[in-house]
């Protein structure tokens, strides 16, 4: 297992993160703590969870399976969603953060978080005080570095400039959804992280299942994907555009020797911009595939023949930019 800096910051995390979004509901609590613990006995060190995953019970299982090892942890969970019928039981008002680290906290039976992550941006809340609140939990210990998931590229560079302008602890890294078939942060939000220096841990990097080439063109009838709603829903993914580009993944895995699932985590981990991508797995087996893309290095050629297949086309300014752009 290979390190990479988060951002900029001196915190070393794995070059793959893993994603517990489905512990202690599609997957066991046992299996789920054989799965942390396997992952840290082969140098992995970066966990991801958040408060609303399976109603904080997964925050439950991982701070029990990581309670004798904590110090070889990077412990990273989340707030915002909504976590009680209250009014304030949402959001990222000071009030809604302070609650949500300690609850947390409690259910992670630890004593600080490593990287706390706001889920989403919050317009009901001004993002100063938004800010205020976390490098207020910085400065008291209960946080040492702080993130953001779904951002716009406006809301992360708004929110950095708050923080320097107001000396405030400042995001290390953003969650976004990035794949082979979800390329949508290359039209702003990659270029702006590799020029600020924020750390990129993609959700979905294996687009809810649909990279694993378990699925053909026909409706599945059994797995996430069956889901109606939300971004891996069966119509969100079973497009003629995603069906190309896992036609290339299948026929790489094929030279190659590996798996679908592998090849795709691969492409990510050689992606510039990337730090960590976050895997998930029901089972066990799932787990040990995924893990099959670390240690080995695709041949310049493949990745090369994926990134063209996944690619955007170009767009305004993009391509006026690259235009006009000086040779030096």
């Amino acid at each position: 297992m290979h390190y990479r800096l988060l951002g900029r910051s001196g915190l070393a995390v794995s070059e793959l993160c893993l994603g517990t979004m489905t512990f202690g509901n599609s997957t066991s609590e046992q299996d789920s703590t054989e799965m942390i613990h396997r992952f840290l006995d082969r140098g992995g060190n970066f966990l991801d969870t958040a408060d609303v995953y399976v109603q904080g019970r997964s925050e439950q299982i991982v701070g029990q399976a990581i309670k004798n090892r904590r110090s070889e942890v990077v412990l990273a969970t989340k707030v915002r969603m909504t976590t009680s019928p209250d009014m304030n039981g949402v959001g990222l008002s000071r009030k809604h953060i302070m609650d949500g680290v300690e609850a947390s906290l409690r259910r992670l039976d630890t004593d600080y978080i490593d990287l706390y992550q706001v889920h989403v941006w919050d317009h009901a809340t001004p993002i100063e005080e938004t800010l205020r609140a976390l490098d207020d939990l910085v400065t008291s210990g209960k946080v040492r570095y702080i993130g953001c998931s779904n951002f716009l590229a406006w809301q992360l560079m708004k929110s950095l400039a708050v923080s320097e302008a107001n000396r405030y602890i400042r995001f290390v890294s953003i969650q976004p959804q990035y794949s082979l078939i979800s390329r949508q942060m290359d039209l702003e939000m990659m270029s702006l992280c590799q020029e600020e220096n924020v750390g990129v841990i993609p959700w979905a990097p294996l687009g809810g299942g649909f990279l694993t080439g378990r699925y053909d063109r026909n409706e599945p009838t059994e797995g996430r994907l069956t889901s109606k709603v939300g971004e891996s829903a069966w119509v969100n993914r079973s497009t003629d555009r995603n069906f190309t580009i896992l036609d290339a993944i299948r026929g790489t895995a094929l030279e190659l020797g590996k798996s679908p699932a592998q090849v795709s985590l691969n492409w990510l981990l050689q992606q510039p911009g990337i730090t960590s991508p976050i895997f998930g797995a029901s089972t066990l087996e799932q787990f040990e595939d995924n893990m099959g893309a670390a240690g080995w290095k695709m041949p310049a050629e493949l990745w090369e023949r994926l990134d063209q297949v996944s690619a955007l086309p170009d767009d305004y300014p993009n391509r006026f930019i690259t235009k006009f752009k000086r040779p030096f």
